[in-house]
Protein backbone atom coordinates (compact mmCIF):
# COMPACT_ATOMS: atom_id res chain seq x y z
CA UNK A 1 0.00 0.00 0.00
CA UNK A 2 1.21 3.55 -0.84
CA UNK A 3 -0.50 6.65 0.64
CA UNK A 4 1.09 10.50 0.48
CA UNK A 5 1.06 12.41 3.79
CA UNK A 6 1.31 16.39 4.27
CA UNK A 7 1.31 16.09 7.85
CA UNK A 8 4.64 15.31 9.07
CA UNK A 9 6.00 13.46 12.47
CA UNK A 10 9.01 16.46 12.46
CA UNK A 11 9.42 19.95 10.94
CA UNK A 12 12.35 21.02 9.11
CA UNK A 13 14.49 21.54 12.07
CA UNK A 14 14.97 18.60 14.91
CA UNK A 15 11.85 18.36 17.34
CA UNK A 16 14.36 17.32 19.53
CA UNK A 17 17.43 19.58 20.65
CA UNK A 18 20.84 18.48 19.62
CA UNK A 19 20.00 16.87 16.56
CA UNK A 20 21.46 17.45 13.57
CA UNK A 21 22.27 16.00 10.39
CA UNK A 22 25.25 13.66 9.90
CA UNK A 23 27.44 14.74 6.57
CA UNK A 24 27.39 11.48 4.24
CA UNK A 25 30.87 12.67 2.70
CA UNK A 26 31.84 11.56 -1.06
CA UNK A 27 35.26 9.53 -0.43
CA UNK A 28 37.31 11.99 -2.67
CA UNK A 29 39.59 9.35 -3.36
CA UNK A 30 37.07 6.69 -4.26
CA UNK A 31 36.96 5.97 -8.49
CA UNK A 32 33.77 4.25 -10.09
CA UNK A 33 34.43 0.97 -11.68
CA UNK A 34 31.42 -0.89 -13.16
CA UNK A 35 32.75 -4.46 -13.06
CA UNK A 36 34.15 -4.54 -10.27
CA UNK A 37 31.32 -2.80 -7.97
CA UNK A 38 28.88 -5.60 -9.66
CA UNK A 39 31.82 -8.20 -8.61
CA UNK A 40 31.59 -6.72 -5.12
CA UNK A 41 27.45 -7.59 -5.47
CA UNK A 42 27.68 -10.51 -6.80
CA UNK A 43 29.74 -11.76 -3.39
CA UNK A 44 27.74 -9.55 -1.28
CA UNK A 45 24.64 -10.86 -2.15
CA UNK A 46 25.19 -14.65 -3.49
CA UNK A 47 23.71 -14.31 -6.82
CA UNK A 48 24.40 -16.42 -9.96
CA UNK A 49 24.99 -14.50 -12.97
CA UNK A 50 22.24 -14.77 -16.10
CA UNK A 51 24.54 -12.85 -18.38
CA UNK A 52 27.76 -14.15 -20.12
CA UNK A 53 30.77 -12.80 -18.46
CA UNK A 54 34.22 -13.93 -16.77
CA UNK A 55 32.69 -13.74 -13.05
CA UNK A 56 30.13 -16.73 -11.49
CA UNK A 57 28.98 -18.89 -8.58
CA UNK A 58 30.73 -22.35 -9.60
CA UNK A 59 28.44 -24.50 -7.50
CA UNK A 60 24.73 -22.66 -6.87
CA UNK A 61 23.01 -22.82 -3.61
CA UNK A 62 19.57 -24.44 -4.27
CA UNK A 63 17.25 -21.69 -4.82
CA UNK A 64 14.06 -23.47 -3.89
CA UNK A 65 13.16 -20.81 -0.91
CA UNK A 66 13.38 -18.37 -3.36
CA UNK A 67 13.60 -14.72 -1.14
CA UNK A 68 14.33 -16.36 2.12
CA UNK A 69 17.63 -18.13 0.61
CA UNK A 70 18.73 -15.02 -0.87
CA UNK A 71 18.31 -12.94 1.75
CA UNK A 72 20.62 -14.98 3.57
CA UNK A 73 23.21 -14.13 1.23
CA UNK A 74 22.85 -10.69 1.53
CA UNK A 75 24.07 -10.36 5.30
CA UNK A 76 26.89 -12.42 4.03
CA UNK A 77 26.00 -16.17 4.80
CA UNK A 78 26.07 -18.01 1.70
CA UNK A 79 26.51 -21.43 1.30
CA UNK A 80 30.16 -22.76 1.17
CA UNK A 81 28.91 -25.24 -1.46
CA UNK A 82 28.69 -21.41 -3.48
CA UNK A 83 31.78 -19.83 -4.56
CA UNK A 84 32.66 -17.22 -6.21
CA UNK A 85 35.41 -17.36 -9.18
CA UNK A 86 36.72 -16.28 -12.64
CA UNK A 87 37.12 -17.20 -15.49
CA UNK A 88 40.38 -17.13 -17.03
CA UNK A 89 41.27 -17.03 -21.05
CA UNK A 90 42.57 -20.54 -20.82
CA UNK A 91 39.06 -21.80 -19.90
CA UNK A 92 39.96 -22.36 -16.11
CA UNK A 93 39.04 -20.69 -13.15
CA UNK A 94 40.74 -18.67 -10.05
CA UNK A 95 39.05 -17.68 -6.53
CA UNK A 96 37.91 -14.10 -6.82
CA UNK A 97 40.20 -11.31 -4.83
CA UNK A 98 39.91 -7.96 -2.98
CA UNK A 99 41.63 -6.75 -6.49
CA UNK A 100 38.88 -8.32 -8.79
CA UNK A 101 35.77 -6.05 -6.74
CA UNK A 102 35.12 -2.59 -5.74
CA UNK A 103 36.33 -2.46 -1.53
CA UNK A 104 35.90 1.20 -0.80
CA UNK A 105 32.75 3.01 -0.06
CA UNK A 106 31.52 6.04 -1.94
CA UNK A 107 29.88 7.82 0.93
CA UNK A 108 31.40 7.70 4.61
CA UNK A 109 30.11 9.39 7.57
CA UNK A 110 31.75 10.19 10.70
CA UNK A 111 30.63 8.70 14.11
CA UNK A 112 32.49 8.46 17.73
CA UNK A 113 32.76 5.55 19.93
CA UNK A 114 33.88 5.31 23.38
CA UNK A 115 34.37 8.21 26.29
CA UNK A 116 36.89 9.70 25.57
CA UNK A 117 35.32 9.72 22.07
CA UNK A 118 37.19 8.16 19.32
CA UNK A 119 36.39 8.97 16.00
CA UNK A 120 36.05 6.91 13.04
CA UNK A 121 34.80 6.87 9.00
CA UNK A 122 31.41 4.69 9.22
CA UNK A 123 29.90 2.90 5.53
CA UNK A 124 26.00 3.46 6.32
CA UNK A 125 24.43 0.48 5.09
CA UNK A 126 20.69 -0.38 5.01
CA UNK A 127 21.12 -3.76 3.82
CA UNK A 128 23.06 -4.60 6.99
CA UNK A 129 22.38 -4.75 10.27
CA UNK A 130 26.08 -5.39 12.49
CA UNK A 131 28.11 -2.18 13.69
CA UNK A 132 31.34 -3.20 13.09
CA UNK A 133 35.08 -1.29 13.70
CA UNK A 134 38.42 -1.95 12.76
CA UNK A 135 40.64 -2.27 16.21
CA UNK A 136 43.96 -0.79 16.75
CA UNK A 137 44.69 -3.26 19.20
CA UNK A 138 45.72 -5.78 16.43
CA UNK A 139 48.81 -6.72 14.59
CA UNK A 140 47.14 -6.70 10.64
CA UNK A 141 46.29 -2.92 11.87
CA UNK A 142 49.36 -2.35 12.31
CA UNK A 143 50.91 -3.95 9.36
CA UNK A 144 47.91 -2.22 7.37
CA UNK A 145 49.02 0.97 8.40
CA UNK A 146 52.96 0.31 7.37
CA UNK A 147 51.44 0.06 3.61
CA UNK A 148 51.26 3.17 2.08
CA UNK A 149 47.81 4.73 1.13
CA UNK A 150 46.15 2.75 3.51
CA UNK A 151 46.09 4.40 6.82
CA UNK A 152 43.19 3.81 8.92
CA UNK A 153 41.92 5.24 12.24
CA UNK A 154 40.14 2.97 14.14
CA UNK A 155 38.63 2.32 17.48
CA UNK A 156 40.85 1.05 20.85
CA UNK A 157 38.66 -0.26 23.17
CA UNK A 158 41.27 -0.37 26.01
CA UNK A 159 41.10 3.85 25.29
CA UNK A 160 37.70 3.96 26.25
CA UNK A 161 36.44 3.63 29.88
CA UNK A 162 32.86 2.60 29.00
CA UNK A 163 33.78 -0.28 26.81
CA UNK A 164 32.20 -3.33 28.56
CA UNK A 165 33.73 -6.73 26.96
CA UNK A 166 31.04 -9.44 26.04
CA UNK A 167 33.22 -12.70 26.87
CA UNK A 168 30.19 -14.97 25.50
CA UNK A 169 29.96 -13.18 22.08
CA UNK A 170 30.97 -13.17 18.93
CA UNK A 171 30.63 -12.15 15.22
CA UNK A 172 31.41 -13.41 12.14
CA UNK A 173 30.69 -12.31 8.27
CA UNK A 174 31.71 -14.41 5.35
CA UNK A 175 31.15 -13.70 1.76
CA UNK A 176 31.36 -15.84 -1.43
CA UNK A 177 34.65 -15.28 -2.36
CA UNK A 178 35.49 -16.81 1.14
CA UNK A 179 36.45 -12.54 2.30
CA UNK A 180 35.63 -12.68 6.16
CA UNK A 181 35.20 -9.88 9.11
CA UNK A 182 35.15 -11.57 12.62
CA UNK A 183 36.16 -10.76 16.34
CA UNK A 184 34.82 -9.57 20.01
CA UNK A 185 31.98 -8.16 20.80
CA UNK A 186 31.72 -5.67 23.51
CA UNK A 187 29.12 -2.76 24.56
CA UNK A 188 29.75 1.11 24.37
CA UNK A 189 28.66 4.55 24.14
CA UNK A 190 28.18 5.28 20.79
CA UNK A 191 27.38 9.48 19.10
CA UNK A 192 25.63 10.14 15.80
CA UNK A 193 24.27 13.11 14.82
CA UNK A 194 24.08 14.70 18.14
CA UNK A 195 23.13 12.12 19.84
CA UNK A 196 24.62 9.51 22.26
CA UNK A 197 23.34 6.01 22.42
CA UNK A 198 24.34 4.07 25.71
CA UNK A 199 25.67 0.33 25.57
CA UNK A 200 25.48 -0.12 22.23
CA UNK A 201 26.70 -3.61 21.14
CA UNK A 202 29.89 -2.87 19.01
CA UNK A 203 31.55 -5.63 17.29
CA UNK A 204 35.58 -5.08 17.08
CA UNK A 205 37.53 -6.85 14.37
CA UNK A 206 39.94 -8.71 15.25
CA UNK A 207 40.74 -10.55 11.50
CA UNK A 208 40.08 -9.14 8.61
CA UNK A 209 40.52 -10.56 5.11
CA UNK A 210 41.92 -7.98 2.01
CA UNK A 211 38.60 -7.14 0.86
CA UNK A 212 37.64 -5.57 4.41
CA UNK A 213 41.26 -4.18 5.09
CA UNK A 214 41.92 -2.51 1.51
CA UNK A 215 38.79 0.22 1.82
CA UNK A 216 39.01 3.52 3.55
CA UNK A 217 36.08 3.04 5.89
CA UNK A 218 37.19 2.04 9.41
CA UNK A 219 33.97 0.20 9.79
CA UNK A 220 30.17 -0.59 8.91
CA UNK A 221 27.12 0.35 10.71
CA UNK A 222 23.92 -1.21 9.70
CA UNK A 223 20.88 0.43 9.12
CA UNK A 224 18.36 -2.68 8.40
CA UNK A 225 16.71 -4.67 11.35
CA UNK A 226 17.90 -6.46 14.41
CA UNK A 227 16.70 -9.87 12.90
CA UNK A 228 20.22 -10.51 10.63
CA UNK A 229 22.66 -9.00 12.85
CA UNK A 230 25.38 -11.78 12.91
CA UNK A 231 26.06 -11.71 17.17
CA UNK A 232 25.90 -15.11 18.67
CA UNK A 233 25.86 -16.21 22.10
CA UNK A 234 28.21 -19.71 22.80
CA UNK A 235 28.09 -20.01 19.27
CA UNK A 236 24.44 -19.68 18.38
CA UNK A 237 22.87 -16.79 17.11
CA UNK A 238 21.91 -14.02 19.63
CA UNK A 239 20.80 -10.94 17.30
CA UNK A 240 21.65 -7.54 19.31
CA UNK A 241 19.93 -4.08 18.92
CA UNK A 242 21.06 -2.14 15.99
CA UNK A 243 21.62 1.47 16.45
CA UNK A 244 18.37 2.81 15.39
CA UNK A 245 16.92 0.36 18.07
CA UNK A 246 18.57 1.82 20.64
CA UNK A 247 17.66 4.94 19.89
CA UNK A 248 13.92 4.61 19.97
CA UNK A 249 14.27 2.31 22.94
CA UNK A 250 16.32 5.18 24.74
CA UNK A 251 14.08 7.99 23.52
CA UNK A 252 17.29 9.21 22.05
CA UNK A 253 14.92 10.83 19.54
CA UNK A 254 10.81 11.24 19.22
CA UNK A 255 8.49 8.89 19.81
CA UNK A 256 6.72 10.28 16.90
CA UNK A 257 9.72 10.59 14.58
CA UNK A 258 11.37 7.09 14.86
CA UNK A 259 13.16 7.20 11.53
CA UNK A 260 15.99 8.52 9.66
CA UNK A 261 16.57 9.55 6.46
CA UNK A 262 19.36 10.14 3.73
CA UNK A 263 19.87 12.23 1.01
CA UNK A 264 22.50 11.50 -1.36
CA UNK A 265 24.25 13.74 -4.31
CA UNK A 266 26.40 12.87 -6.73
CA UNK A 267 29.99 14.88 -7.91
CA UNK A 268 28.34 16.53 -11.35
CA UNK A 269 25.31 18.03 -8.79
CA UNK A 270 25.31 21.73 -7.38
CA UNK A 271 24.57 20.33 -4.18
CA UNK A 272 27.59 17.27 -4.78
CA UNK A 273 28.77 18.25 -1.07
CA UNK A 274 25.74 18.52 0.79
CA UNK A 275 25.08 14.78 1.29
CA UNK A 276 23.46 13.78 4.34
CA UNK A 277 21.79 11.72 6.81
CA UNK A 278 19.44 12.75 9.59
CA UNK A 279 18.01 10.33 12.76
CA UNK A 280 14.66 11.26 14.57
CA UNK A 281 13.88 13.89 11.99
CA UNK A 282 13.01 14.99 8.37
CA UNK A 283 14.12 17.75 6.58
CA UNK A 284 10.85 19.73 5.48
CA UNK A 285 12.63 22.25 3.32
CA UNK A 286 13.97 19.32 0.89
CA UNK A 287 10.33 17.95 1.39
CA UNK A 288 8.98 21.27 0.23
CA UNK A 289 11.36 21.69 -2.46
CA UNK A 290 10.40 18.55 -4.36
CA UNK A 291 6.93 20.24 -4.62
CA UNK A 292 5.53 16.64 -3.56
CA UNK A 293 3.77 14.89 -0.47
CA UNK A 294 5.94 11.83 0.79
CA UNK A 295 4.28 8.79 -0.88
CA UNK A 296 4.98 6.15 2.09
CA UNK A 297 4.95 2.13 0.92
CA UNK A 298 4.51 -0.26 3.56
CA UNK A 299 7.60 -2.31 4.75
CA UNK A 300 7.83 -5.99 4.59
CA UNK A 301 11.12 -6.51 7.80
CA UNK A 302 9.47 -9.99 8.19
CA UNK A 303 13.26 -11.07 6.48
CA UNK A 304 15.81 -7.85 8.16
CA UNK A 305 15.39 -5.48 5.28
CA UNK A 306 13.67 -2.75 3.98
CA UNK A 307 11.52 -4.22 1.75
CA UNK A 308 8.52 -2.88 -0.29
CA UNK A 309 6.07 -3.61 -3.41
CA UNK A 310 7.87 -2.63 -7.09
CA UNK A 311 5.48 -4.07 -9.11
CA UNK A 312 6.09 -2.34 -12.65
CA UNK A 313 8.30 0.47 -14.24
CA UNK A 314 7.85 2.64 -17.18
CA UNK A 315 10.12 3.37 -19.99
CA UNK A 316 9.44 6.30 -22.32
CA UNK A 317 6.09 6.01 -21.15
CA UNK A 318 5.71 2.56 -21.60
CA UNK A 319 4.28 0.57 -18.39
CA UNK A 320 6.08 -2.65 -17.76
CA UNK A 321 3.59 -4.75 -15.19
CA UNK A 322 5.93 -6.87 -12.89
CA UNK A 323 2.98 -8.22 -10.48
CA UNK A 324 5.03 -10.02 -6.97
CA UNK A 325 7.84 -8.14 -7.59
CA UNK A 326 9.89 -6.35 -4.56
CA UNK A 327 12.49 -4.32 -3.88
CA UNK A 328 14.99 -3.41 -0.90
CA UNK A 329 16.51 -0.12 -0.38
CA UNK A 330 20.42 -0.12 -0.20
CA UNK A 331 22.22 2.51 0.83
CA UNK A 332 25.29 0.17 0.51
CA UNK A 333 24.68 -0.91 -2.90
CA UNK A 334 26.04 1.74 -5.72
CA UNK A 335 24.08 0.22 -8.50
CA UNK A 336 20.56 -0.77 -9.04
CA UNK A 337 19.62 -4.13 -9.83
CA UNK A 338 16.49 -4.81 -11.34
CA UNK A 339 15.38 -7.76 -13.48
CA UNK A 340 16.72 -9.45 -17.37
CA UNK A 341 13.25 -8.27 -18.17
CA UNK A 342 13.15 -4.97 -16.83
CA UNK A 343 17.54 -4.61 -18.37
CA UNK A 344 16.36 -5.84 -21.96
CA UNK A 345 13.37 -3.18 -21.98
CA UNK A 346 15.58 -0.89 -20.46
CA UNK A 347 18.65 -0.57 -22.84
CA UNK A 348 16.62 -1.52 -25.78
CA UNK A 349 15.38 2.14 -25.62
CA UNK A 350 18.75 3.47 -25.77
CA UNK A 351 20.59 3.97 -28.69
CA UNK A 352 23.83 2.50 -29.16
CA UNK A 353 23.74 0.48 -25.86
CA UNK A 354 24.79 -3.08 -25.29
CA UNK A 355 25.81 -6.09 -23.40
CA UNK A 356 29.37 -6.94 -23.29
CA UNK A 357 30.31 -10.07 -21.74
CA UNK A 358 34.07 -8.72 -21.55
CA UNK A 359 32.53 -5.83 -18.56
CA UNK A 360 30.00 -8.22 -17.25
CA UNK A 361 26.97 -5.29 -17.97
CA UNK A 362 25.15 -3.10 -19.91
CA UNK A 363 26.85 -0.37 -21.69
CA UNK A 364 25.83 3.08 -22.97
CA UNK A 365 27.86 5.53 -25.51
CA UNK A 366 29.57 8.16 -23.69
CA UNK A 367 28.77 10.90 -25.86
CA UNK A 368 24.71 9.81 -25.95
CA UNK A 369 23.06 13.37 -25.55
CA UNK A 370 20.04 13.91 -22.70
CA UNK A 371 17.37 13.74 -25.19
CA UNK A 372 18.55 10.11 -26.04
CA UNK A 373 18.00 8.69 -23.19
CA UNK A 374 14.72 7.67 -21.92
CA UNK A 375 12.44 8.75 -18.94
CA UNK A 376 13.13 5.62 -16.48
CA UNK A 377 10.67 5.08 -13.36
CA UNK A 378 10.51 2.65 -10.90
CA UNK A 379 7.51 1.89 -8.44
CA UNK A 380 7.94 2.10 -5.05
CA UNK A 381 4.33 1.11 -3.68
CA UNK A 382 1.97 2.77 -6.09
CA UNK A 383 3.97 5.53 -6.70
CA UNK A 384 6.60 5.77 -9.61
CA UNK A 385 9.82 7.51 -9.21
CA UNK A 386 12.21 8.62 -12.19
CA UNK A 387 15.95 7.81 -12.25
CA UNK A 388 17.49 10.62 -13.06
CA UNK A 389 19.11 10.71 -16.87
CA UNK A 390 22.35 10.93 -15.29
CA UNK A 391 22.76 8.13 -12.86
CA UNK A 392 21.56 5.82 -15.90
CA UNK A 393 25.34 6.09 -16.43
CA UNK A 394 27.52 5.02 -14.05
CA UNK A 395 31.34 5.07 -14.53
CA UNK A 396 33.81 5.07 -17.57
CA UNK A 397 34.27 1.79 -19.60
CA UNK A 398 36.51 2.82 -22.00
CA UNK A 399 36.27 2.24 -25.82
CA UNK A 400 33.49 5.27 -25.92
CA UNK A 401 31.41 3.61 -23.58
CA UNK A 402 30.08 3.92 -20.12
CA UNK A 403 28.55 1.20 -17.62
CA UNK A 404 25.43 1.32 -16.59
CA UNK A 405 23.86 2.00 -13.08
CA UNK A 406 20.90 -0.28 -14.02
CA UNK A 407 22.42 -3.89 -14.46
CA UNK A 408 20.69 -7.58 -14.29
CA UNK A 409 19.99 -8.72 -10.31
CA UNK A 410 20.82 -12.71 -12.13
CA UNK A 411 19.31 -15.03 -10.09
CA UNK A 412 17.98 -12.89 -6.92
CA UNK A 413 14.04 -12.70 -7.03
CA UNK A 414 13.59 -8.80 -5.94
CA UNK A 415 15.22 -5.85 -6.73
CA UNK A 416 17.97 -3.94 -5.24
CA UNK A 417 17.40 0.04 -5.46
CA UNK A 418 20.99 1.39 -4.49
CA UNK A 419 22.60 4.71 -4.49
CA UNK A 420 21.78 4.86 -8.62
CA UNK A 421 18.09 4.96 -7.35
CA UNK A 422 18.41 6.92 -4.43
CA UNK A 423 20.49 9.75 -5.35
CA UNK A 424 16.82 10.70 -7.28
CA UNK A 425 15.17 10.89 -4.38
CA UNK A 426 15.29 12.27 -0.50
CA UNK A 427 14.47 8.93 0.80
CA UNK A 428 12.81 8.74 5.10
CA UNK A 429 13.54 5.07 6.53
CA UNK A 430 10.74 5.13 9.32
CA UNK A 431 11.36 2.70 11.10
CA UNK A 432 8.22 3.38 14.08
CA UNK A 433 5.90 3.10 11.54
CA UNK A 434 7.41 0.32 9.15
CA UNK A 435 7.20 2.19 5.97
CA UNK A 436 9.56 3.77 3.37
CA UNK A 437 8.81 7.05 2.06
CA UNK A 438 10.35 9.43 -0.47
CA UNK A 439 9.96 12.73 -2.27
CA UNK A 440 11.54 12.98 -6.41
CA UNK A 441 15.27 14.77 -5.89
CA UNK A 442 15.84 15.54 -9.67
CA UNK A 443 18.53 17.69 -10.84
CA UNK A 444 17.73 20.36 -12.98
CA UNK A 445 20.17 20.14 -15.13
CA UNK A 446 21.86 16.64 -16.17
CA UNK A 447 25.43 16.01 -16.49
CA UNK A 448 26.38 13.15 -18.50
CA UNK A 449 30.00 13.52 -18.06
CA UNK A 450 31.51 11.37 -16.13
CA UNK A 451 35.03 12.11 -16.19
CA UNK A 452 35.69 13.68 -13.02
CA UNK A 453 34.47 10.51 -10.79
CA UNK A 454 35.03 7.46 -12.95
CA UNK A 455 37.44 5.18 -13.00
CA UNK A 456 38.75 4.65 -16.69
CA UNK A 457 38.09 1.04 -17.17
CA UNK A 458 39.58 -0.08 -19.97
CA UNK A 459 40.68 -3.34 -18.26
CA UNK A 460 37.57 -4.39 -16.05
CA UNK A 461 40.06 -5.96 -13.44
CA UNK A 462 42.59 -2.75 -12.79
CA UNK A 463 43.09 -2.12 -9.58
CA UNK A 464 43.02 1.27 -8.32
CA UNK A 465 45.42 1.66 -5.55
CA UNK A 466 45.25 5.11 -4.22
CA UNK A 467 43.46 5.69 -0.97
CA UNK A 468 42.79 8.83 1.09
CA UNK A 469 44.14 9.62 4.69
CA UNK A 470 41.56 9.04 6.63
CA UNK A 471 42.28 12.62 8.30
CA UNK A 472 41.60 14.20 5.12
CA UNK A 473 38.16 13.02 4.80
CA UNK A 474 37.14 13.64 8.26
CA UNK A 475 38.71 17.31 7.76
CA UNK A 476 36.39 17.00 5.06
CA UNK A 477 33.15 15.54 6.61
CA UNK A 478 33.49 18.50 9.29
CA UNK A 479 33.77 21.03 7.31
CA UNK A 480 30.88 20.11 5.12
CA UNK A 481 29.00 19.43 8.61
CA UNK A 482 29.89 22.89 10.08
CA UNK A 483 27.44 24.88 7.88
CA UNK A 484 25.30 22.25 8.65
CA UNK A 485 24.56 22.63 12.24
CA UNK A 486 23.39 26.65 12.39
Amino acid sequence: MTSTDSSSPSNSEPGQPGLHRVAAIRNPKYMKNGTKSYVRLLNRYGFSPTKDGPYFVETETPTDKGVIAAHRHLVGRPSPMATLVKRLSDKKTAPVSAEDQQNDMMYLCEISIGTPPQKVLMDFDTGSSDLWVRSSGHKWYEFANLKPGHSHGAFNPKKSSTFKLSEDKAWQIQYGDGSTASGNVGTDNVTIGGMTIRDQSIEVASKLSDQFKKGVQDGLLGLAFQKINTITTDGKPDPQPTPVDNMIKQHDIPKNSELFTVAFWSSRDEEHDKSFYTFGWIDHDLVKKSGEEIAWADIDNSEGFWTFKSESVTIAGETLDLSGNTAIADTGTTLALVSDKVCEALYNKIKGSEYSSEYQGYLIPDDIKDEDLPKFTVAVGDKQFMIQKEDLLFAPAGKGKCYGGVQSRGSLTFDILGDTFLKSVYAIFDQGHSRFGAVPKIEKTQKLKLDDDGESQADPTTEVTSQPSPNQIAQEAQEAQAPLLA
